[in-house]
């Protein structure tokens, strides 16, 4: 295949386009709130991604995430996270048949194309390492046996804020594994006063919008979007900009330059263009980069450290050209 077959065409940029707004007003029928924090949702969907939601409890995380979930149309397990929940509650273990006597597999809530890990941090850390594996190599392994999860796979995992009690900090090789964070805050007035006079009504129902052979296909299509090679430096330039900020101790790997590009592709296509712009990077870089960087000691504390850092980076790296495919 030549680089201009393998590059995605207008007609299918726009059929994808049309599908994907009707993914976006499905969930919105369901969930009241920013349409910003939706389309970050899709994009990390179109990316391959897991999605790690944040905020304090009763602004509708879960329901956001459940919403999505069932109009993608794939299968969907949900697993509430707390302190006594185990690895093998996740993956799921060996257990013996009397009648046989032999031992048999039974696949725990892992294997599905979404999983739904609500409040993921109130898992101790060896729980929360059970999803290390099947979030980057999409397979588990038990006993020395390795079983592969369905396609597609992603994790939308939902987490109050840390200082909020019975709450337990995400390992940094854990957070890495989530292409993005997205933070949710109080909805805005209209918003609330707009979910207050449909209280009582009948709850609206998410129907299924695509299949996950459907989902894979948008997948494909995201990844095709031409990329210069300008923006290929320009990515690397901007997670390289943390490494080396004085504030930062650990900055963004090559994972998270890696899933700069991808959720840039994918918003070029949500947006409607054949190419990737540097607006596309811009725009994803908080969302991608700011819960991957460790911070010194004395801004740990500070809220907003981690999205200067990011901002300086936006602000400071520059690009050398406005990208037109050729």
């Amino acid at each position: 295949m030549t680089t201009d077959e393998y590059r995605a065409t207008p007609q299918e940029i726009e059929s994808a386009c049309e599908r994907l707004d009707t993914v976006r007003k499905a969930v919105m029928a369901v969930y009241v709130g920013e349409s910003a924090t939706i389309d970050l949702l899709i994009i990390a969907v179109l990316s391959k991604g897991h999605v790690l939601l944040e905020g304090v409890p009763g602004i509708a995380k879960t329901t956001l995430v459940k919403a999505l979930a069932a109009v993608l149309g794939c299968s969907v397990r949900r697993i509430q996270f707390t302190p006594d929940l185990l690895p093998a509650d996740i993956t799921g273990t060996y257990v013996l048949n009397p009648r046989e006597g032999t031992f048999k597999f039974r696949g725990g809530p892992i294997f599905a194309n979404v999983v739904i890990a609500d409040e993921i941090n109130r898992a101790t850390a060896k729980t929360q390492s059970a999803l290390l594996e099947a979030m980057q190599e999409r397979q588990v392994t038990i006993e020395g046996d390795r079983f592969e999860l369905p396609e597609p796979f992603f994790v939308l995992a939902t987490q109050n804020p840390i200082d909020l009690e019975g709450t337990y900090a995400l390992p940094e090789a854990q957070l890495d594994r989530f292409v993005m964070r997205v933070s949710m805050t109080y909805t805005k007035m209209r918003d609330e006063i707009t979910m207050l006079r449909s209280h009582g009504v009948a709850t609206p129902v998410a129907n299924a919008c695509l299949d996950s052979g459907e989902v894979i296909q948008l997948q494909n299509l995201a990844e095709r979007i031409f990329v210069d090679d300008d923006l290929y430096e320009y990515t690397v330039r901007l997670a390289s900009f943390t490494r080396s900020h004085r504030d930062v101790v650990l900055g963004a790997s090559p994972r998270a330059s890696l899933a700069m590009l991808r959720t840039a592709k994918s918003r070029s296509l949500l947006e409607g263009r054949l190419f990737l712009t540097p607006d596309d990077i811009r725009a994803v870089a908080p969302a991608v980069l700011e819960h991957r960087l460790i911070l010194i000691p004395e801004l740990e504390a500070e809220a907003n450290a981690r999205a200067r850092i990011v901002a300086d980076a936006i602000a400071k790296v520059p690009y050398r050209k406005a990208v037109r495919p050729t």
